[in-house]
C-alpha cells in the first residue's frame, strides 16, 4: 500500500512539473494559432485565389525561417543545461552567442527570400493567378525576417532559462498587434491583402524588442561571443534545420503533386490550406509539449537526473496526447462549421471536411511522436530525429502521395492517406529510439 502511495506521489509529481511549463508553451502556439487561423480567414473572405496563395506562400516562408528554428533548438539545448549549472558567465556566452547567430541568420535569410523568392515562385507549376498574389506577400513577409528570427530565439532563451511566463506575455502581445493590424491593413486602408504580410512583420519587430530586454536580465557580466558556444548551438541544431528544410519542401510538393489534377486545383489546394490551419489547432499541444519535453530534458539532464528525465518525457507525452484526443473528437463533430468559417466556396468546404475526417486517425500517434522527439532534442540527440521523421516523409509521404495521384490518377483523398502513413511509420520511430535510452 505504501509503495503504491510513493508511486502515485512520484507520477504526480512527474505531470506537475511537465504540466507547469508546458500550460504556457501550449498557450502560446495558440496565439500562433490564432494568428495564422486569423490570416486563413481574412485570406478566405478576400478569395480563393488569396487563400490559395497565401498557403503556398506561408510554407516557403517558413523555409526562409528554418535557420531561426534550427538555431533555438541548439539554444535550447545549450542553454537549458547550463541554466542549473549555476555558471553564469558560460550562461551568459551562450545566450549573446544565440542571439548574434540568429541576427546573422535572419539578415542573410532577408536578403535572399526577398531577391530569390520571386524567381523561385515564377518557375514553380503554380496557376497564374496565383503567383501575381504570392510574390507581393513573400517579400513582405522577408522585410520582417529578421526580426522573427530574433523572436524566436529569444523566446528559446526564456523557456530554458525558466521564464516562460515572460515568452508567454510577449506572444500575447504580438497576437494582438497582429490580428489588429490585419484587418485594418486589409479591410480599411489600400494595402489590401498585402496587409496579411505586413501586420506580420511588425508584430514581430515589437515582439522582439520586448522580448531582448527581458533576455538582458539574464546575462550577467561580460558579453562576448564564443565561436565554442556557437558551434555547439549549430552543432545541435543543424539537423532540425535539414528536417524543416525535408518538411516544408514536403508540404510544397504536395501543392505541386495536387497542382496536376484534372479538376478543381485551385480549389483543392485552398482546401488543403484550410485544412493545414484547422489541423494546426491539434498542433497547439503537440508542439507546446514538444518545446516544453525539449526543456525539461534538458534541465533535468543538466542536473544529471537521467532517469526522471526520461520518465518526464513519457509523462508530457501521455499528457498532450490525451489533450488531443479530446480536441480530435472537438474536430470531427464540428468539422463542417470550422471550415465554413474559413471558406465560402462549397467545394473547398467538402474537401476541407474530408481532409479533416482522414487525418484525425493518425493525430494522437503524431502527438506520441512529436512530443517525444523534443526530449530527444532537449537531450541533444537531433540527428536520430531527422533521421527518422525524413524517412517518414521521403520515402513514405511523398513517393505515395506521386504514385497515387501522378501515375494511378486518383484523387485528392489518396494524398490524406499517404499523409496518415506517415504519420504512423514516423511515432514507430520515434519511440523505438526514445525507450532504447541510448540518448540518455
Amino acid at each position: 500500500m505504501k509503495s503504491s502511495f510513493l508511486f502515485n506521489k512520484e507520477i504526480r509529481s512527474l505531470g506537475i512539473r511537465s504540466w507547469s511549463i508546458s500550460w504556457p508553451m501550449i498557450l502560446i502556439m495558440f496565439f500562433d494559432f490564432l494568428i495564422s487561423l486569423t490570416d486563413i480567414y481574412i485570406a478566405g473572405r478576400v478569395g480563393k485565389e488569396i487563400q490559395a496563395s497565401y498557403g503556398f506562400v506561408i510554407q516557403l516562408y517558413f523555409i526562409f525561417i528554418i535557420i531561426a528554428n534550427f538555431i533555438t533548438v541548439g539554444t535550447v539545448s545549450v542553454v537549458s543545461h547550463l541554466f542549473p549549472s549555476g555558471d553564469e558567465p558560460s550562461l551568459t556566452e551562450a545566450i549573446f552567442s544565440s542571439l548574434i547567430l540568429s541576427i546573422i541568420g535572419g539578415l542573410v535569410l532577408s536578403g535572399m527570400s526577398f531577391f530569390l523568392a520571386p524567381p523561385i515562385i515564377l518557375k514553380l507549376n503554380l496557376p497564374d493567378p496565383l503567383k501575381a498574389y504570392a510574390l507581393p506577400l513573400i517579400q513582405i513577409y522577408s522585410v520582417g525576417l529578421t526580426f522573427h528570427y530574433l523572436l524566436i530565439n529569444s523566446n528559446g532563451v526564456l523557456r530554458s532559462c525558466r521564464r516562460v511566463k515572460k515568452s508567454l506575455m510577449s506572444m500575447a502581445l504580438v497576437c494582438g498587434i497582429n490580428i489588429g493590424l490585419n484587418f485594418f491593413f486589409v479591410f480599411h486602408t489600400p494595402i489590401g491583402f498585402k496587409g496579411i504580410a505586413l501586420a506580420t512583420s511588425l508584430s514581430v519587430f515589437f515582439g522582439s524588442i520586448l522580448n531582448l530586454a527581458m533576455v538582458k536580465t539574464l546575462t550577467k557580466g561580460r558579453k562576448r561571443f564564443s565561436l565554442d558556444q556557437a558551434k555547439r548551438i549549430l552543432n545541435i541544431g543543424w539537423p532540425l534545420g535539414l528536417l524543416q528544410i525535408f518538411w516544408q519542401l514536403s508540404t510544397i510538393i504536395l501543392f505541386l503533386i495536387l497542382s496536376t489534377l484534372p479538376e478543381h486545383r485551385i480549389e483543392i489546394l485552398a482546401a488543403l490550406t484550410t485544412g493545414l490551419r484547422v489541423e494546426s489547432a491539434i498542433y497547439l499541444p503537440v508542439m507546446g509539449s514538444n518545446m516544453a519535453n525539449a526543456v525539461i530534458v534538458g534541465n533535468l539532464l543538466g542536473e544529471r537526473k537521467k532517469e526522471e528525465a526520461f520518465q518526464n518525457g513519457i509523462m508530457t507525452a501521455v499528457i498532450g496526447v490525451f489533450i488531443v484526443l479530446l480536441m480530435v473528437i472537438g474536430v470531427i463533430l464540428n468539422a463542417r462549421w470550422v471550415v465554413s468559417l474559413l471558406s465560402s466556396n462549397e467545394v473547398v468546404i467538402k474537401e476541407s471536411i474530408r481532409y479533416l475526417y482522414i487525418s484525425m486517425i493518425s493525430e494522437p500517434f503524431m502527438a506520441w511522436g512529436i512530443i517525444l522527439s523534443g526530449g530527444l532534442n532537449g537531450a541533444g540527440d537531433t540527428k536520430n530525429v531527422l533521421f527518422r521523421i525524413a524517412f517518414s516523409l521521403w520515402c513514405i509521404r511523398i513517393p505515395l502521395s506521386y504514385i497515387f495521384v501522378v501515375w494511378l490518377g486518383f484523387g485528392a483523398h489518396s494524398v490524406w492517406w499517404s499523409m496518415n502513413l506517415s504519420q504512423f511509420v514516423q511515432a514507430f520511430l520515434i519511440s523505438k529510439r526514445y525507450f532504447s535510452k541510448e540518448w540518455l
